[in-house]
């Protein structure tokens, strides 16, 4: 995402997105039409965008991201000349409704509340991914799922092989239903794996993070699979706020000082995707085990230190894009600064 100088536009909207309906707030200069609704498929789509377009203006459209739901409609407006759109965090939009004292949550007000934040507030273009990076979020957030399941029916299993009253015959499609569960995910890494072989520079950043410690050819896929579709013109900041694991301070005068806490602003799935090859890095990565135990000497908690380490390991994927340089944790994270740094603390 980029930030647009504002050219003339003439129609502002917002739309509110749900499985099944859309509901678009428009205005046209100082005139507010009623909030219409469509359905969210594609005949829905080529309806709205007739109905926005109605009077010949350039449009800004804003609405929230809703994973799936909302992306072939996003698709579909940026794809028209006439149409400027912007994908907004659903937190910031929720956060600026009650800015402007919207106590209630419906899908007209919503679609209102979005309109206006097309109108007014500094406008921020959507760039839409290449269908090559959809495809591998969409192939690796699949492994993510069928793996959370997988680890659901080993706990299961576990439990049920704890008594000796209970019929075999469940562990045993228990266990059955693990394997199959394992094949499909197998069979998912296999694709992801050739879509990247096709694309030199997928493949240049996969091979430079296997490179990382900690970080196994699993790890690569899901978070290779998240930073894909990021805008090339995005900094290592803009890198750990989308993660979500961006610090946020909450502090008034002098007698409010709460604990620093992570934003959880942004994608899940890669803080969960960073979480494991950062408690493996701590223990195997000396400067990062260094970096770690200086945290800990400084009180820090053992949760917090290792998401200062998540956040090391994205600053490092970024330099090593940019660089086009293997992993070099003296770089990173120099074990005598740290010595040194520690004995201060």
């Amino acid at each position: 995402m980029v930030n647009r100088s504002k050219p003339e536009a003439q129609v502002f909207a917002g739309i509110d997105v749900s499985a099944r309906e859309l509901s678009i707030a428009v205005r046209c200069g100082t005139e507010d039409r009623a909030v219409t609704t469509f359905g969210n498929n594609a005949a829905g789509h080529k309806a709205l965008l007739a109905y926005l377009l109605r009077g010949n203006g350039r449009s800004r459209v804003c609405l929230e991201a809703s994973g799936n739901y909302s992306l072939d409609l996003a698709l579909t407006l940026q794809a028209h000349r006439q149409v400027e759109v912007s994908v907004v965090n659903p937190r910031r939009a929720r956060r600026f409704a009650e800015s402007l004292g919207e106590r209630s949550k419906t899908d007209p007000v919503d679609a209102g509340v979005l309109c206006e934040y097309a109108a007014r507030m500094p406008w921020v273009a959507w760039q839409p991914p290449s269908s090559l990076a959809l495809r591998l979020r969409a192939i690796t957030r699949a492994i993510e799922a069928l793996g959370v399941m997988h680890t659901q029916e080993k706990n299961r299993e576990h439990a049920l092989a704890s008594s000796q009253a209970l019929p075999a015959v469940v562990i045993q499609e228990m266990r059955r239903h693990q394997r199959y569960l394992e094949h499909r995910m197998e069979r998912l890494r296999r694709e992801a794996l050739r879509l990247i072989a096709r694309d030199c520079e997928l493949d240049r950043r996969f091979r430079l993070m296997l490179t990382v410690p900690g970080i196994g050819q699993t790890s690569a896929l899901q978070i290779l699979g998240e930073l894909v579709v990021l805008s090339d013109t995005l900094d290592a900041r803009q890198w750990v706020a989308f993660s979500g694991i961006d610090p946020s301070q909450f502090t008034s005068g002098t007698s409010v000082q709460k604990r620093p806490r992570i934003s959880r602003g942004g994608s899940r799935h890669l803080r969960r995707a960073l979480y494991m090859p950062a408690l493996v890095a701590v223990r195997h990565a000396p400067h990062l085990r260094a970096f770690y135990q200086r945290l800990l000497s400084r009180g820090k908690a053992r949760l917090q230190a290792v998401v200062a380490v998540m956040r090391k390991l994205l600053h490092a994927l970024f330099a090593m894009f940019r660089s086009n340089q293997s992993y070099d944790g003296s770089k990173l994270c120099p074990i005598e600064l740290t010595n040194k740094l520690a004995a201060v603390a």
